[in-house]
């Protein structure tokens, strides 16, 4: 029973111990589970997608022209009903009356009422709608467009924020580095120092060293608490545990993708958005065009009216009597509608929107060729950055070791506080432009990503 007991408790403490851990691994966080964050709730992607909903309801608007317009109007009115002879355009502030109080009995004012309904189909537009319904639906695939170049952008952003903060981390830990150097070295000329063995000067020097490490550590935890702040910005949420990163960020393997004389391609979200673009303007010119030509409409209406005037010439004021003496009448015809000017006018519109298009089409010509050069530059960079990148990872290496074998001597009083110093920046330096080598790498496989829009293997190993 005891060794029952004994058992149990062994395996709950043995799944304590463990259930931490794998906590730990959940909340690991990849480059790759931050972009999965930062595309399901970074609002600028939210922005983009209203931007494409309201681009297709514009669609479905415009494709409602087609459809028979229906207007309908009612009125009611309370006035004098004095007509006038002559003649005049009917400009909008104008209102028409009909009577002559001559030949009329009763009240100089009348009431008076009219409730009317059209039917407006345009049958035959010369291709107009067509085109109209053609930019409607080009502006959807533009938007579309723009989105996916948007979000390529976004991964590079998250790309380069998250490098920034590995960086400010690395460096963090390097300064850490250096300032326990310097404070073991302090400790070590403190105490040579008081046994006579070294002047009190190398105390002093030792501790003016050590004080600036301290600051130059303070610096770089400022700069890491602002690269996480900035990398917040996108992800959304409080916690980044980024620890496995940290050790590829040292470490990184070299891209199978910088050997590979990858071109840009024509699918390309930025030169597609900007295809799209070619396009839209091009469609817009000729709708423009379509839009000087007729419009030939089939016209159907009905109007009732009524008024306080009956046909024996009695005219009455009662607000009821409006409604009364009413008649119907309807009309049905074919009409032609022509704005000769708008020939002109359009023609000019349309030209202005295919110089448009012709600029949108050098442009993407210029983008084209100024990444297939970008792209070509940093895949030889990124070629010989590695390789500075494992040279300075042996140098790093040995320079530790060099290091440990000068401290010795240092205690042993075989070399001066200077000579350590120099040795020790000597290791400073290597292990910095380890760093530095790392976070250009990286910089440039960002940037290669976007040029090739592929982002696998930045999400894949960071």
């Amino acid at each position: 029973m005891i060794k029952d007991i004994v058992a149990a408790i062994c395996i709950w403490l043995a799944l304590a111990s463990v259930l931490p851990l794998y906590g730990q691994q959940k909340k690991e966080n990849t480059l790759r589970s931050l972009w999965s964050q930062v595309e399901e709730n970074y609002p600028g992607i939210g922005v983009k997608k209203s931007a494409i909903n309201a681009a297709e309801l514009n669609a479905k608007a415009v494709k409602s022209a087609h459809l028979p317009q229906v207007k309908t109007q009612f009125q009611n009115t309370y006035g004098t009903y004095e007509g006038s002879a002559g003649a005049f355009f009917p400009q909008p502030g104008f209102f028409n009356v009909s009577g002559n109080p001559g030949t009329l009995e009763g009240s100089n004012l009348a009431a008076n009422s009219f409730a009317s309904a059209t039917v407006e189909w345009e049958l035959f537009t010369f291709g107009r709608l067509k085109k109209e319904n053609e930019v409607a639906e080009m502006l959807v695939q533009k938007k579309v467009s723009e989105q996916e170049a948007y979000i390529l952008n976004l991964k590079k952003i998250l790309s380069e924020r998250y490098i920034t903060l590995l960086y400010n981390h690395a460096k963090l830990e390097w300064s850490k580095k250096n300032t326990a150097r310097l404070d073991d070295i302090r400790k070590i000329s403190s105490g040579l120092a008081a046994s006579g063995l070294k002047p009190a000067a190398d105390s002093l020097l030792a501790t003016s060293s050590y004080v600036q490490a301290m600051g130059e550590y303070d610096k770089w935890n400022g700069n890491k608490h602002a690269s996480y702040i900035k990398l917040q910005e996108l992800y959304g949420q409080d916690t980044v545990m980024y620890s496995s990163s940290i050790r590829h960020f040292s470490d990184p393997m070299e891209s199978q993708d910088v050997n590979a004389s990858q071109g840009i391609n024509d699918s390309h979200p930025i030169l597609a958005a900007l295809g799209k673009q070619v396009q839209y303007y091009t469609q817009s010119g000729e709708a423009q065009k379509r839009a000087a030509m007729p419009s030939l409409k089939l016209l159907g209406g009905y109007a009732y009216r009524g008024t306080g005037v009956n046909s024996n010439g009695k005219s009455s004021s009662a607000w009821q009597d409006g409604f009364r003496n009413n008649t119907n009448n309807m009309l049905v015809g074919i009409g032609i509608t022509w704005n000769i000017t708008s020939l002109y006018t359009n023609r000019l519109k349309g030209k202005g929107l295919n110089e448009e298009a012709n600029s949108a089409k050098l442009l993407q010509t210029q983008y084209q060729d100024a990444m297939e050069a970008d792209l070509s530059a940093s895949q030889t960079k990124s070629h010989w950055q590695y390789k500075q990148l494992q040279k300075s990872q042996i140098a790093v290496k040995q320079a530790q070791d060099a290091y440990g074998m000068y401290m010795a001597r240092y205690k042993s009083g075989l070399i001066t506080l200077s000579e350590l110093l120099q040795i020790r920046i000597l290791l400073e330096q290597a292990e910095n432009n380890h760093i530095e080598a790392s976070r250009s790498y990286w910089m440039l496989l960002a940037y290669e990503s976007e040029l090739t829009a592929n982002f696998d293997y930045l999400f894949n190993n960071l």
